[in-house]
């Protein structure tokens, strides 16, 4: 198997640094792309796949079609360093929505448990944040997740109504930061490492408060030093790719 390229013998294309007109991305290359709202990052793939002419191209890291932000692409040989990119740290912006919890822990289904809030103040989650949700925790992943039991999709078993329970891992909260609370929602900035279900730490954040929460909204604003802001939109690297026809 070949090894992993080093990141720095790779290039990368994004709003400050354009790609060529006879760049050839079955070599080797990295574009970062802001997923938009309801694309699945697979969507994102096929799309920007079918514009840089090599069938090539994988993701490092996956977002929920509900989130939207930073999606690293790599193309040709930078394939084979997709899991040094997904071992990177993230840093998501999620808004959490007070007094209802969802069997998928998002806005994606419907809500089946509601709960007080007025008991909630800022104080208080900083303080849960504090005790429960920094450094080294064990979460349990949502059921309705791509993580494979058996061969199967666990939101496949769910779709279907067969729940399973789902044994804790290890996760690290490296960072976290209240930008704002007010009308039963929070807006949370968590850097984390991979395998950290967002999600999760919503729908347990509700628990811990004595309330019932999920994940309202969520943008994925870093992989390491790789940010959003200056990511391309899919609509640029078509307009981009169009032009370098």
């Amino acid at each position: 198997m070949a090894k992993a390229i080093p990141l720095d013998l790779i290039e990368v294309f994004d709003k400050n640094n354009l790609p060529r007109p006879d760049f050839d991305f079955g070599t080797a290359g990295i574009v970062l792309v802001n997923k938009p709202q309801t694309w699945t990052s697979f969507d994102v793939v096929k799309y920007v796949r079918s514009r840089l002419k090599t069938k090539k191209v994988g993701h490092a890291g996956t977002l929920d079609p509900m989130a939207e932000g930073l999606l690293i692409l790599c193309s040709g040989r930078a394939t084979k360093s997709i899991s040094v990119l997904q071992d990177m740290p993230k840093t998501y912006i999620g808004e959490i929505s007070f007094g209802g919890s969802t069997p998928s822990y998002d806005a994606d289904s419907d809500v089946d448990e509601e709960a007080p809030t007025a008991h909630i103040t800022q104080d208080k989650i900083e303080n849960i944040l504090n005790e429960q949700f920094s450094g080294v925790i064990q979460q349990v992943p949502p059921m309705y997740s791509a993580i494979k039991r058996k061969g199967q999709r666990m939101y496949d078993l769910a779709r279907r109504g067969e729940f399973v329970e789902l044994d804790p891992r290890p996760v690290t909260i490296f960072e976290h930061q209240i930008l704002s609370f007010a009308d039963d929602k929070l807006l949370l900035s968590i850097t984390c490492s991979k395998g950290t279900y967002i999600r999760s730490i919503a729908h347990d954040l509700g628990l811990a408060l004595d309330s019932r929460a999920h994940l309202s909204k969520l943008i994925r604003t870093r992989i390491g030093d790789y940010s959003s802001a200056n990511a391309l939109t899919p609509t640029e690297i078509d307009e981009l790719l169009s032009t370098n026809d």
